[in-house]
């Protein structure tokens, strides 16, 4: 299962982060609204779970599995599908029930080799996410853009949420 290298940096002002990703060099490559379902592999298992994600560009479908909260604590299997309700409804048909609908507005960039994300969602501080190759990459451009390791948390959506007094697993539907 490969693994995923990604750091959040909590609570941003967007515009500010914005205009530092552009002078540091970065290139804005969109905006996007994201829809997607999430499926207990083992019902009441936090650590594994399925998700289906529309990006308005492709449509996938994935295994993610927690091992710690390390920038690559993450590991995840993913494949392209054709249909966001089409693929929830085989995934029906197999035996799984999406424990939540969620939707998130992001705002992508590329810089010095890695993806950098601006995520705003329901109910929370909009946050930065850093994907790269590898663990240390996340920590140096995270450090282009004034941040240090510390800053940096690889906690997943629900840990994220919590942080804010939001138990995510309470909440089935999570829309704007």
């Amino acid at each position: 299962m490969p693994i995923e290298h990604e750091g959040k940096i909590l609570d941003i002002d967007p515009a500010a982060v914005e205009q530092t990703i552009l002078d540091k060099g970065g290139r804005k490559v969109g905006e996007k609204f994201m829809r997607r379902y999430v499926y207990d592999i083992v019902p009441g298992d936090m650590s594994k779970w399925i998700r289906l994600r529309d990006t308005g560009q492709e449509i996938t479908l994935t295994v993610k599995e927690i091992r710690s909260d390390a920038i690559d604590g993450t590991h995840e299997t993913e494949v392209v599908v054709n249909d966001f309700d089409e693929t929830n409804a085989l995934l029906g048909m197999l035996g799984f029930t999406a424990k939540s609908y969620q939707e998130n507005k992001r705002v992508s960039f590329l810089l010095d080799g890695a993806e950098v994300e601006i995520d705003t969602r329901p109910q929370i501080p909009t946050y930065l996410e850093i994907e790269a190759a590898s663990a240390e990459d996340v920590i140096r451009v995270a450090g282009l853009l004034g941040y240090s390791e510390s800053d940096l948390t690889g906690e997943n959506t629900i840990k994220v949420y919590a942080r804010y007094g939001i138990d995510l697993t309470s909440i089935p539907e999570l829309r704007f």
